[in-house]
């Protein structure tokens, strides 16, 4: 074991949070280029690209489980989460490869139509995807004690990660989502792979805490029921927060156009305007996660000591919601949308750091793996609902600010429900 793991130094703290930078800045492309080159190369509509988006997260439902099930049981290569790690960020980069030549694939393989060819290499992306992000997040548990150590682990997971997709979008708005798209392969690969070998996993998992003071703390804490209770409404909580983003993720392409050309129709734009729609999301996105990026282990991690997570939680969404009614009342312009993006970021910082430190102390450490599987349904569910039912509305609508109000009112009642998460006691027991 390396003395930087030892000690638990920032230094470590770095190259834990590089593998779930890898997986990070995947979805950052997909995010950036997805729907854009969808949309404008391939003219795809709202529903067909809702389609494509859908098919990822029914297949991560299941992948996220199975990896975790497994990965929890699981020692090759030299460790328990190593192995799916290298191989989802190897698959996603060569699936992020195949995005600009879908029609070269479509013709290799004589279909009549994009769609299924789309579908199959969105598919397999977002399992990618999700094979090495349930490793990447609960290795964190695996080398990190209880309490404020995690909470810097996946404080810091955000800010190495949300740097690194501040830097995709950037690329995105400067050179493109072509150039994005391959830089983003080279990263991943190197991200992903080179890491795990610094990381020394431990073969047997221990839990937080021992069997007679769980035991003694569930007389105390109204049994296990009550903290399974507060499981539950961890992952509504998160739910409704995901459908927000999400909406804002996959339909920001058709807001942009209708507020740049008055159109939400991205097939009838030329190739300069393509560009420009294109640009005002990758600055968007940029703006976003640079917030994102800042906050979780400067900001964040320091307010949670004093204030606790569930409070910081609830009301950085609170603040999320206001910047997305913004965008609805105000939004016309790009420098307005982007003083709004970074209104919104504060609450992003929020979303992809702390519900992983605040679940992992609910639960078994010993069954990691598992949990985030299951904790990813709130993730991966709101994703369907976005895709397979928000799509439609979205479709119907003259105005496309409709997104953003259904993402202000799903980001309040998320942080209405954070509001009623029980905070954790020192020494509360976990689930089994």
């Amino acid at each position: 074991m390396l003395s930087i793991q030892k000690k638990l130094s920032n230094s470590f703290y770095a190259i834990l949070a590089m593998p779930a930078t890898a997986m990070g800045f995947a979805l950052c492309v997909q995010i950036s280029a997805l729907s854009w080159i969808l949309s404008t190369k391939y003219d795809l509509n709202i529903e067909e690209i809702g389609i494509v988006w859908a098919s990822g997260p029914l297949a991560g439902l299941v992948m996220q489980l199975l990896v975790g099930l497994v990965s929890d049981n699981a020692w090759f290569w030299g460790g328990r989460r190593r192995p799916f790690i290298i191989i989802g960020g190897t698959i996603a980069a060569l699936m992020l490869l195949c995005l600009p030549n879908l029609d070269a694939i479509q013709k290799l393989f004589g279909t009549n139509s994009l769609i299924p060819v789309a579908l199959a290499v969105a598919t397999t992306l977002d399992l990618a995807i999700n094979l090495g992000f349930n490793p990447t997040r609960s290795i964190i548990t695996d080398v990190t004690p209880d309490g404020k150590a995690r909470t810097k682990g996946y404080t810091w997971m955000q800010t190495v990660s949300g740097t690194l997709g501040v830097a995709a979008y950037f690329i995105g708005a400067w050179w493109g989502n072509y150039q994005l798209i391959y830089v983003g392969v080279f990263i991943i690969l190197i991200f992903s792979i080179i890491p795990v070998f610094f990381i020394e996993e431990p073969r047997v998992l221990q839990a937080d805490t021992t069997d007679a003071e769980i035991n003694a703390l569930d007389i105390q804490a109204h049994t296990q029921k009550a903290e399974v209770n507060e499981l539950v409404k961890i992952y509504l909580a998160n739910a409704f927060s995901w459908i927000g983003v999400q909406t804002m993720f996959v339909f920001m392409f058709a807001f942009a156009s209708q507020m740049l050309f008055n159109t939400a129709d991205t097939g009838s734009l030329n190739d300069e305007q393509a560009k420009r729609t294109g640009q005002i999301i990758s600055y968007s996105f940029l703006i976003l996660n640079a917030v994102g990026a800042i906050l979780p282990a400067f900001v964040l991690e320091p307010l949670t000591k004093k204030f606790g997570r569930i409070t910081i939680q609830s009301t950085c969404l609170f603040v999320m919601a206001l910047g997305y009614g913004l965008i609805v009342f105000f939004g016309k312009n790009a420098g307005i949308l982007y003083t709004c993006m970074a209104i919104c970021g504060i609450g992003w910082a929020a979303i992809v750091s702390l519900p992983f430190a605040i679940m992992s102390e609910k639960v078994n450490k010993q069954r990691m793996g598992l949990f985030m599987g299951i904790f990813n349904m709130s993730i991966v569910i709101p994703q369907l609902i976005v895709s397979l039912l928000i799509a439609q509305f979205v479709d119907d609508a003259e105005d496309k600010k409709m997104i953003f109000e259904i993402s202000a009112i799903t980001l309040f009642i998320s942080a209405l429900i954070w509001r009623s998460v029980r905070e954790k006691r020192a020494n509360a027991s976990s689930v089994k």
